[in-house]
């Protein structure tokens, strides 16, 4: 059955995107556009995804420290420019 009419992508597709590590619905839209176009996809790929099913939301709830990339891309260019 098909998720997102805009992109031609079905539940099976964001599945597989799921599978190999998109968690998130922006995850899944940086892997196959879905919810990029109209957005009406963007909650029944938030339900195919769920709460938990994914291991690094699991780490992340648990009390995990974020992955190096994370924490990098959430500081400020204006902090950056700063530090050094």
């Amino acid at each position: 059955m098909y998720v997102c009419s805009c992109f031609g992508i079905t539940e099976q597709q964001v599945r597989d995107h799921a599978d190999t590590g998109a968690c998130t619905p922006r995850q899944i839209a940086s892997a196959c556009k879905a919810g990029t176009d109209c957005g009406n996809c963007v909650r029944r790929i938030q339900a195919l995804l769920g709460r938990g099913d994914c291991p690094r939301r699991e780490l992340i709830d648990s009390g995990a420290p974020e992955p190096l990339g994370a924490v990098a891309a959430a500081v400020e260019p204006a902090a950056l420019s700063e530090a050094a």
